[in-house]
């Protein structure tokens, strides 16, 4: 069984690792602009517990970027980024969550595996600790990088405001 956990605090925009209920490592994020919220093409972050479904990535240079879960074979750069201003990047690491609350955040229009809820990296001159997402969680690359090799297939995330 695993004793590790993941715990998104909405209002202070902070990602916990915990070990045995002890904080291991606190990472700032920007999650969803619309604020917290289960529905389907709501742009919100979906609260309540939470798995790690699986993780995408492994080995990837730093700001690689992906499109549907797979490298592109783009790495993000400032000069790409002023040729598609309105991207939405995904960066370096994908962490894909699946709710286990049924009816809650599982299951229908409030599933946040079929909604494609990420833990993943964004440019880092995107700032942190301000809700900026279109509902996934956000986290600069080297912090994601980190947090990637300690979070296990599985491991429960609870996402609470």
């Amino acid at each position: 069984m695993c004793n590790r956990q993941l715990r998104i605090d909405l209002a202070r925009q902070q990602l916990s690792c915990l070990e045995s209920a002890q904080e291991m490592a606190c990472y700032p994020v920007s999650t969803g602009l619309n604020g917290p919220g289960e529905s389907t093409d709501s742009g919100c972050t979906p609260r309540g517990k939470h798995r790690v479904r699986i993780k995408i990535g492994a080995g990837c240079p730093l700001n690689t970027v992906f499109v549907g879960r797979r490298p592109t074979g783009e790495r993000y750069s400032e000069l790409l980024a002023k040729k598609q201003p309105d991207r939405d990047w995904v960066l370096t690491r994908i962490i894909w969550l699946s709710g286990i609350e049924s009816g809650f955040n599982r299951g229908g229009r409030v599933d946040t595996l079929r909604r494609y809820i990420y833990i993943h990296g964004t440019p880092d001159l995107e700032p942190m600790g301000v809700a900026r997402s279109h509902g996934c969680i956000r986290m600069h690359n080297r912090d994601l990088i980190e947090l990637f090799d300690w979070v296990e297939t599985g491991m429960l995330v609870e996402i609470r405001e």
